[in-house]
């Protein structure tokens, strides 16, 4: 198989050419609609495509693309994330009136409706999220207070605290798994929920929250070789043009993890969550369905997104060879996230920032960790 440093550069070339042409095209088709008053199918009240040119900023903090990835439905909890969230968005610019206002309807919907809440809460929890309901109440108030002083710090401070509760409110309504994975891939390892691992390298720790939830049989392989200690002394390596850095490749010439139980080299299909299905797609990528610019629950928006590589002629036939995606504005801008739907996002490095932007192909993995959520690993079946 070769190498997926020289993928990833065919890949990205590939990419950027077809941006710089797009973009010109489309601000052309923009510049073009705007001046004719078009932009709408007369036929109808639904917008052409393209409106989709309009879209709100990406999210691109990972623990916020975590707790919408989440699957809950919930309307109340959902505007109040929604609120807060948003706060991030002025906060730069200092609108005070618009944080202001976020923070008031996330304060209404709170006293109003913390019995819908509720309502999703398993009866076992209902203790526990009560408290933690409490806690949002004051957090509201406190960064309400925070709001009225101007104080940007503390702003950001109540505002990560708040969010933590709210995050712990949504996790206590998952209830089970949901969805079930095919059969087929039955004989793989599946993470049927979260796990945090801690990866300690020659730079310092890593640490990612793997999502089960979203892509449990990738997620299952990632957890599956952590466990097995397949990861540590393994080298990292760079891409030519610095978007992404690779490990997982083990030494000797074999590609992949080769199963011990089986002599056969373990095959990982691709795996896309898109936003109001059922269950992820497996086996094609988003671009051989001829779906574009999805809403995916696990974007590439995120600096240190988590993803499985893969050969460029095969999307199933990845293995143990991951990224860390690094974000770049030509392959990611809001809208228009070109790796999105070509690979499987798994993860989120949640902290260590720092220590990956300083990572090169002269440093290596020490050991890689599993030290939350190893419950949720589901061993593979004999078929």
């Amino acid at each position: 198989m070769k190498s997926l440093q020289s993928l990833w550069f065919h890949v990205t070339n590939r990419f950027r050419r077809w941006w710089k042409t797009s973009t010109v095209t489309l601000l052309l088709v923009v510049l073009s609609l705007s001046l004719s008053g078009a932009g709408w199918n007369t036929n109808s009240s639904e917008p052409v495509l393209i409106s989709v040119l309009a879209e709100k900023n990406a999210i691109t903090d990972p623990r916020s693309i975590l707790r919408y990835a989440l699957p809950i439905d919930n309307e109340p909890i959902r505007k109040i994330q929604d609120a807060i969230e948003d706060i991030s968005n002025h906060l730069r610019g200092k609108r005070w009136s618009t944080i202001a206002k976020d923070v008031r309807q996330a304060s209404f919907i709170l006293t109003l409706k913390s019995n819908e809440i509720l309502d999703n809460i398993p009866e076992d929890h209902q203790p526990q999220a009560e408290n933690l309901i409490e806690q949002m109440k004051t957090g509201v108030n406190e960064l309400q207070k925070a709001v009225e002083s101007k104080d940007k710090q503390q702003v950001r401070l109540k505002q990560r605290a708040l969010l933590s509760s709210i995050n712990d409110v949504e996790e206590l309504m998952v209830t089970g798994f949901p969805f079930e994975v095919p059969q087929e891939y039955a004989n793989l390892p599946q993470l049927k929920g979260r796990a945090t691992v801690e990866i300690e390298t020659t730079q310092g720790n890593l640490t990612v929250v793997v999502d089960g939830y979203n892509a449990p049989v990738n997620a299952g392989n990632f957890i599956d070789l952590v466990q097995r200690g397949f990861y540590d002394g393994l080298p990292f390596l760079d891409s030519e043009d610095n978007f992404a850095l690779q490990t997982g490749d083990p030494p000797g010439p074999d590609a992949g993890f080769i199963d011990p139980e089986t002599g056969e080299y373990r095959a990982i299909p691709i795996e896309v969550f898109v936003k109001g299905d059922q269950e992820p797609i497996y086996e094609f990528t988003l671009e051989d369905l001829g779906i574009y610019l999805p809403d995916l629950a696990l974007p590439f928006n995120a600096y240190g997104t988590l993803a499985l590589g893969h050969p460029s002629s095969d999307p199933n036939g990845g293995s143990s060879q991951f990224f860390f995606f690094k974000f770049d504005s030509e392959l990611t801008p809001p809208g228009f996230n070109l790796m999105d739907g070509r690979y499987s996002v798994f993860g989120y490095l949640v902290d260590g920032k720092e220590v990956l932007q300083n990572l090169s192909e002269k440093d290596t993995i020490i050991s890689a960790k599993v030290i939350d959520g190893l419950d949720n690993l589901v061993e593979p079946q004999q078929i």
